[in-house]
Protein backbone atom coordinates (compact mmCIF):
# COMPACT_ATOMS: atom_id res chain seq x y z
CA UNK A 1 0.00 0.00 0.00
CA UNK A 2 1.12 3.35 -0.98
CA UNK A 3 2.00 6.13 1.93
CA UNK A 4 -0.52 8.93 2.03
CA UNK A 5 1.27 12.45 1.08
CA UNK A 6 0.81 14.67 4.35
CA UNK A 7 -0.78 17.97 3.08
CA UNK A 8 -0.30 19.35 5.94
CA UNK A 9 3.28 19.44 6.36
CA UNK A 10 3.98 22.88 5.34
CA UNK A 11 1.69 24.11 8.13
CA UNK A 12 3.61 22.08 10.88
CA UNK A 13 6.87 23.28 9.76
CA UNK A 14 5.70 26.53 10.57
CA UNK A 15 4.10 26.16 13.84
CA UNK A 16 7.52 26.26 15.76
CA UNK A 17 8.30 29.69 13.92
CA UNK A 18 4.63 30.89 15.54
CA UNK A 19 5.64 29.57 18.31
CA UNK A 20 8.39 31.28 19.06
CA UNK A 21 6.67 34.24 18.09
CA UNK A 22 3.74 33.78 20.55
CA UNK A 23 6.45 33.07 23.50
CA UNK A 24 7.75 36.54 22.85
CA UNK A 25 4.43 38.02 23.14
CA UNK A 26 3.86 35.76 26.42
CA UNK A 27 7.04 36.96 28.12
CA UNK A 28 5.93 40.46 27.08
CA UNK A 29 2.70 40.16 29.15
CA UNK A 30 0.28 40.18 26.19
CA UNK A 31 -2.75 38.31 26.50
CA UNK A 32 -3.78 38.42 23.14
CA UNK A 33 -1.69 38.12 19.88
CA UNK A 34 -3.37 38.81 16.11
CA UNK A 35 -2.88 36.75 12.95
CA UNK A 36 -1.38 39.63 11.38
CA UNK A 37 0.84 40.21 14.19
CA UNK A 38 2.41 36.72 13.39
CA UNK A 39 2.30 37.41 9.98
CA UNK A 40 4.62 40.20 9.94
CA UNK A 41 7.25 38.86 12.06
CA UNK A 42 7.72 36.50 9.69
CA UNK A 43 6.43 37.97 6.36
CA UNK A 44 3.62 35.90 5.71
CA UNK A 45 0.06 36.21 4.85
CA UNK A 46 -2.40 36.35 7.64
CA UNK A 47 -4.71 34.66 5.62
CA UNK A 48 -2.16 32.03 5.68
CA UNK A 49 -1.08 32.32 9.32
CA UNK A 50 -4.69 31.66 10.43
CA UNK A 51 -5.14 28.72 8.10
CA UNK A 52 -1.95 27.05 10.13
CA UNK A 53 -3.45 27.87 13.54
CA UNK A 54 -6.69 26.83 12.53
CA UNK A 55 -5.43 23.21 12.39
CA UNK A 56 -4.95 23.21 16.21
CA UNK A 57 -8.34 23.76 16.71
CA UNK A 58 -7.97 27.16 18.16
CA UNK A 59 -10.57 29.88 17.51
CA UNK A 60 -9.30 33.62 17.80
CA UNK A 61 -11.78 36.34 18.68
CA UNK A 62 -12.65 39.26 16.29
CA UNK A 63 -10.67 42.00 16.51
CA UNK A 64 -8.97 40.78 19.50
CA UNK A 65 -7.07 37.57 17.67
CA UNK A 66 -5.89 34.95 20.11
CA UNK A 67 -5.40 34.24 23.75
CA UNK A 68 -1.81 33.69 23.86
CA UNK A 69 -1.89 31.31 26.92
CA UNK A 70 -4.24 29.29 25.02
CA UNK A 71 -2.58 29.16 21.85
CA UNK A 72 1.06 28.21 23.40
CA UNK A 73 -0.86 25.05 24.67
CA UNK A 74 -2.74 24.73 21.73
CA UNK A 75 0.10 24.21 19.03
CA UNK A 76 2.15 22.64 21.68
CA UNK A 77 -0.69 19.89 22.09
CA UNK A 78 -0.81 19.55 18.73
CA UNK A 79 3.09 19.24 17.92
CA UNK A 80 2.87 16.36 20.80
CA UNK A 81 5.48 18.37 22.51
CA UNK A 82 3.15 18.10 26.09
CA UNK A 83 3.86 14.70 26.99
CA UNK A 84 7.33 13.16 26.70
CA UNK A 85 8.57 10.65 23.61
CA UNK A 86 11.58 8.65 24.73
CA UNK A 87 13.75 8.32 21.88
CA UNK A 88 17.32 6.95 20.80
CA UNK A 89 20.24 7.68 18.81
CA UNK A 90 22.11 5.05 16.24
CA UNK A 91 25.16 6.30 14.91
CA UNK A 92 27.30 9.07 17.58
CA UNK A 93 29.21 10.72 15.07
CA UNK A 94 29.63 14.20 14.54
CA UNK A 95 25.68 14.91 13.54
CA UNK A 96 24.48 12.41 16.22
CA UNK A 97 26.46 13.81 19.14
CA UNK A 98 25.69 17.63 17.87
CA UNK A 99 21.53 16.49 17.75
CA UNK A 100 22.14 14.81 21.72
CA UNK A 101 23.20 18.04 22.86
CA UNK A 102 20.46 20.19 21.32
CA UNK A 103 18.64 21.17 24.60
CA UNK A 104 15.49 22.28 22.41
CA UNK A 105 14.58 18.72 21.88
CA UNK A 106 13.93 18.60 25.96
CA UNK A 107 12.27 21.59 26.04
CA UNK A 108 9.92 19.93 23.31
CA UNK A 109 9.27 16.11 25.40
CA UNK A 110 12.34 14.43 22.85
CA UNK A 111 13.97 12.51 25.83
CA UNK A 112 17.07 10.73 24.66
CA UNK A 113 17.48 7.70 26.94
CA UNK A 114 20.42 6.06 24.69
CA UNK A 115 22.84 6.06 21.87
CA UNK A 116 24.12 3.32 20.28
CA UNK A 117 27.45 2.86 17.90
CA UNK A 118 29.92 0.40 17.05
CA UNK A 119 33.16 2.37 17.87
CA UNK A 120 34.60 0.74 20.95
CA UNK A 121 35.87 4.20 22.40
CA UNK A 122 32.50 5.57 22.32
CA UNK A 123 30.49 2.46 23.94
CA UNK A 124 30.85 2.85 27.56
CA UNK A 125 31.11 6.16 27.91
CA UNK A 126 28.30 9.18 28.02
CA UNK A 127 28.14 12.23 25.40
CA UNK A 128 26.24 15.35 26.84
CA UNK A 129 24.98 12.73 29.57
CA UNK A 130 23.38 10.50 27.18
CA UNK A 131 24.90 6.84 27.61
CA UNK A 132 26.35 5.08 24.86
CA UNK A 133 25.52 1.23 24.03
CA UNK A 134 26.89 -1.15 21.61
CA UNK A 135 25.16 -1.65 18.37
CA UNK A 136 25.20 -5.46 19.21
CA UNK A 137 22.60 -4.86 22.25
CA UNK A 138 20.26 -2.40 20.11
CA UNK A 139 17.16 -5.11 20.00
CA UNK A 140 17.39 -5.78 23.40
CA UNK A 141 18.20 -2.52 24.62
CA UNK A 142 15.57 -0.82 22.42
CA UNK A 143 12.71 -3.03 24.29
CA UNK A 144 14.23 -2.69 27.98
CA UNK A 145 14.30 0.76 27.09
CA UNK A 146 10.90 1.47 25.56
CA UNK A 147 11.87 4.34 23.37
CA UNK A 148 9.18 4.73 20.34
CA UNK A 149 11.71 7.18 18.23
CA UNK A 150 14.58 6.01 16.62
CA UNK A 151 17.52 8.79 15.19
CA UNK A 152 19.34 7.51 12.46
CA UNK A 153 22.65 9.10 11.90
CA UNK A 154 24.43 6.10 10.43
CA UNK A 155 26.81 6.27 7.53
CA UNK A 156 24.08 5.50 4.46
CA UNK A 157 25.00 2.36 3.51
CA UNK A 158 24.21 1.01 7.16
CA UNK A 159 20.56 2.63 7.10
CA UNK A 160 18.23 0.27 5.74
CA UNK A 161 19.61 -2.68 7.46
CA UNK A 162 19.90 -0.43 10.56
CA UNK A 163 16.17 0.33 10.07
CA UNK A 164 15.02 -3.36 9.87
CA UNK A 165 16.94 -3.83 13.19
CA UNK A 166 15.32 -1.03 15.07
CA UNK A 167 11.78 -1.94 13.63
CA UNK A 168 12.04 -5.67 14.42
CA UNK A 169 12.43 -4.56 17.62
CA UNK A 170 9.80 -2.41 17.94
CA UNK A 171 10.50 1.23 16.80
CA UNK A 172 7.54 3.11 15.40
CA UNK A 173 9.08 6.09 14.26
CA UNK A 174 12.11 6.98 12.54
CA UNK A 175 13.97 10.63 12.04
CA UNK A 176 15.98 10.02 9.18
CA UNK A 177 19.20 12.04 8.71
CA UNK A 178 20.85 9.94 5.92
CA UNK A 179 20.66 9.89 2.78
CA UNK A 180 19.03 6.91 2.13
CA UNK A 181 15.30 6.03 1.30
CA UNK A 182 14.14 3.72 3.77
CA UNK A 183 11.93 0.79 3.09
CA UNK A 184 9.94 0.45 5.75
CA UNK A 185 5.90 -1.31 6.65
CA UNK A 186 3.35 1.17 6.48
CA UNK A 187 2.62 1.03 10.33
CA UNK A 188 6.06 2.75 10.87
CA UNK A 189 6.41 6.38 10.83
CA UNK A 190 9.53 7.94 9.04
CA UNK A 191 10.96 11.35 8.39
CA UNK A 192 13.73 12.22 6.50
CA UNK A 193 15.99 15.00 6.75
CA UNK A 194 17.86 15.93 4.03
CA UNK A 195 20.38 18.65 4.87
CA UNK A 196 21.53 18.61 1.19
CA UNK A 197 18.37 20.13 -0.18
CA UNK A 198 18.63 22.22 2.69
CA UNK A 199 21.88 23.63 1.51
CA UNK A 200 20.82 23.79 -1.91
CA UNK A 201 18.12 26.16 -1.17
CA UNK A 202 20.28 28.50 0.71
CA UNK A 203 23.02 28.33 -2.01
CA UNK A 204 20.47 29.42 -4.58
CA UNK A 205 19.01 32.38 -2.52
CA UNK A 206 22.98 33.36 -2.15
CA UNK A 207 23.52 33.23 -6.04
CA UNK A 208 20.73 34.98 -6.69
CA UNK A 209 21.33 38.24 -4.15
CA UNK A 210 24.23 37.96 -5.77
CA UNK A 211 22.60 38.52 -8.89
CA UNK A 212 24.56 35.26 -10.34
CA UNK A 213 21.11 33.77 -11.33
CA UNK A 214 17.88 34.94 -12.06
Amino acid sequence: MAKTKISFAPSVRRLPSYLHIIRQAQRAGDYYISGTVIAQELNLEPIQVRKDLAITGIIGKPKKGYPVEALVAAIEHYLGWDEVHEAILVGAGNLGAALLGYQEFQLHGLHFVAAFDTDPAKIGGHIHGVPILSMDTIEQGIKSLKAEIAVLTVPSPMAQATAEVLTRAGITSIWNFTNTKLKVSDEVVVQREDLSSGYALLSVMVQKRKGRIE
